[in-house]
């Protein structure tokens, strides 16, 4: 696993699992998938889940997604914990209340309380990023800004993400710095880097303890990747306060 690597206090617990932990999936998805609509064995996806939280010793079964490269967020505690909601992230105030979110390229961002009363977990694709999933979830937490920490664990690295205008585009507009995060490479096509997108998305929001970056799922065999590989499995990035 990978450990998130911020500041954040002591009662709040955070890491991305690998693909390659000991688990029940086969090739393609080998061997630690997590995700349940890849095409993977139902069954071996819900062996893997259940070995998740006795593996790493959770507090409880994980509150999954039904992700859809929205803007939604899902608030969780005691009542609704099993209960899967369809967001692309999660807030809780509630301890023992694990959030996750399953990427294999988008970026997974982390967030809590520098005091340990409130966490998020947020699945940040270009899609929602650019339409505000960070925005939603960062004005969903009570916390002052200036209060907030944030992690972005592994995603595709700006030298291995290339997309058309259309996605350039739908940063531009919002906001004309977002330039700075794409370099040309040939007619119509950009190097984009969420890294730096997101970056500068919770700098405008206030948040200005941001750790992390600097993965990339494409080249990192220890990740799935949708982009090298197209049909894969999917690995989590999860939460929760102990």
């Amino acid at each position: 696993m990978i450990v998130a690597d911020w500041p954040a206090p002591e009662r709040v617990r955070a890491f991305t699992t690998v693909r390659s932990s000991p688990g029940a999936s086969r090739t393609p998805f080998d061997t630690f998938n997590l995700g349940a609509h890849c095409g993977d064995d139902a069954a071996a996806v819900a062996t893997n889940r259940t070995m998740l939280v006795e593996r790493f010793d959770l507090p409880a079964a994980p509150c999954w997604l039904r992700q859809v490269h929205g803007i939604s967020v899902a608030g969780f505690d005691a009542t609704n914990a099993r209960a899967p909601a369809e967001a692309d992230a999660a807030i809780t105030r509630t301890p023992h209340t694990v959030l996750a979110v399953l990427t294999a390229d988008c970026l997974p961002l982390l967030v809590c309380a520098d005091d340990g009363s409130e966490i998020a977990a947020i699945h940040a694709g270009w899609r929602g990023l650019a339409a505000g999933v960070i925005e939603e979830t960062i004005q969903r937490l009570q916390a002052p800004r200036e209060r907030l920490i944030a992690w972005l664990g592994p995603a595709i690295g700006p030298q291995s993400y290339e997309v058309g205008d259309e996605v350039r585009d739908a940063f531009l507009l919002r906001d004309a710095a977002a330039s700075a995060a794409f370099v040309p490479t040939r007619a119509q096509h950009w190097l984009c880097d969420l890294y730096t997108l997101a970056w500068q998305r919770l700098t405008a929001l206030g948040v200005g303890r941001i750790n992390g970056g600097g993965f990339d799922t494409h080249t990192d065999a220890r990740f799935y990747s949708h982009r090298r590989d197209q049909r894969t499995g999917r690995f989590a990035s999860l939460i929760w306060i102990a």
